[in-house]
């Protein structure tokens, strides 16, 4: 039980007692909400980008072609989706730890909080005669003249001054009366407790995340050793999309995403419900930047700067060493000079001719080495159907029969040496395209 604090001409802060908080679902505690929802996230996000890729609904919003996906990127959708799986594993693993290792959550002091933030509105009031003052205005005056038609303005011009306002309260065993808080006050300390000190946090989150990638994802470039054996994985994807934002080396995986996140979460005090949105949104949006889609109407992609197509430069070859700034805003990149400064749509344009030609010379080859495959599976019916015609020669001359069994022999020799000589000319042509592909 904890009891009120009286300060002079303050309302006193109300008792307050804590009580093991009931889990958001019943049945299921709060710790496993908070491992599930980001999982969640990722994989509804990353389906609807991927319905939208197979069935290309927005072409004109692809950041990449179809043929791009296809043979530009050097690892298969498979390993990406086994790589993810595993990262989340981890990651859900990390926050087992963090619940396990974490207080039970508490409520009941939520009213004690916003009386708390009224407190100190009561205090700021005080400074309001002494502004009034600097513009010539006289503070008593003005709250003298509206005190009858606005009693609780004119408290707060007067400097938090509300005689009128009075509250019953049990101190020391005794009812005594003692100051109360106006009802605006009250009104504002909710909006402060229950949003703006939230919004606050998420927002300051939103930096020290910024801060611990940006730093980390710049040491993984500049280190050879850090990049040869850890950040190169990600970086097969040349052509991101939504399920490959996590696909990463298990040790980058856990230091950028699970410790990035985590470390905002514990500088600033989060309760385990805030993080349930901090976490799942810090996940949507690097979904959404590694989509390899740009829309103008993305709430995402319209309200920070760092968004698909600032990153997708930096999965590029041209843009590897630039835009390391991760996942909100682009601040970072600014002061390191790090942001790429050229002009992108050549290069892309670029890209996409050099995919398309690649997929229709693969396309055909593969038409010819299929002709091929047919035309030699079609040598043994021809050298049956040869083998088949019976021979008519007349016994009656030796010589004459000899010369008719010469003349089949050959022929067969010939028809058999012709469909080789046309099967060669196919091999030849097929291995020549393969060399130069």
């Amino acid at each position: 039980m904890a009891t009120s604090n009286l300060t002079s001409e303050l309302p006193p802060l109300p008792a307050y007692t804590l009580r093991p908080l009931p889990p958001l679902i019943s049945g299921l505690a709060d710790c496993y909400v908070q491992m599930a929802l980001p999982v969640i996230g990722y994989w509804t996000v990353s389906l609807i980008f991927h319905v939208i890729d197979v069935y290309d609904l927005f072409p004109k919003q692809r950041l990449h072609t179809p043929a791009e996906v296809l043979k530009r990127n050097h690892v298969s959708r498979w390993e990406v989706f086994r790589d993810v799986v595993v990262q989340q594993l981890v990651q859900t693993a990390v926050m087992l730890c963090m619940a396990y290792l974490d207080e039970v959550p508490m409520h009941g002091k939520a009213d004690y909080d916003v009386a708390w933030y009224a407190q100190k509105l009561r205090l700021a009031q005080r400074a309001i005669p002494y502004l009034l003052a600097t513009v010539g205005l006289d503070s008593s005056a003005l709250a003298a003249s509206m005190s009858a038609s606005q009693p609780m303005f004119a408290g707060a011009v007067s400097g938090g001054r509300y005689p009128g306002l009075l509250q019953q309260a049990t101190i020391e065993g005794e009812q005594t009366l003692v100051p109360a808080f106006a009802p605006w006050e009250l009104a504002v300390a909710r909006v402060l407790y229950y949003y703006a000190i939230p919004a606050v946090q998420f927002f300051l989150g939103f930096i020290v995340l910024d801060i611990w990638e940006y730093f980390w994802h710049r040491a993984m470039h500049m280190n050879k050793w850090l990049y040869v054996n850890i950040h190169s994985r990600h970086h097969r994807l040349y052509v991101p999309y939504a399920y490959g934002s996590l696909y990463n080396h298990p040790v980058e995986g856990f230091i950028l995403d699970t410790l990035g996140t985590g470390v905002g979460y514990l500088i600033l005090g989060m309760t385990m419900r805030q993080s349930f949105f901090y976490f799942t949104f810090c996940t949507i949006k690097t979904v959404d930047d590694h989509s390899g889609y740009h829309f103008a109407w993305d709430p995402l992609q319209f309200i920070f700067p760092n968004n698909a197509a600032y990153h997708d430069i930096h999965h590029q070859s041209w843009g590897i060493k630039t835009n390391f700034s991760q996942p909100f805003f682009t601040f970072w990149d600014r002061v390191g000079g790090t942001m790429y400064m050229g002009d992108v749509a050549e290069r892309y344009e670029r890209a996409r001719r050099t995919a398309q030609q690649k997929l229709e010379q693969e396309q055909d080859n593969n038409t010819v080495a299929e002709s091929a495959k047919n035309t030699m599976a079609s040598v043994p019916e021809l050298d049956a159907t040869a083998r088949s015609q019976p021979i008519s020669a007349p016994r009656s001359s030796r010589k004459k029969a000899s010369s008719i069994s010469q003349s089949s022999a050959g022929n067969l020799k010939g028809l058999t040496n012709k469909v080789n000589e046309s099967l060669h000319g196919r091999r030849a042509s097929v291995l020549g395209m393969d060399s130069s592909h």
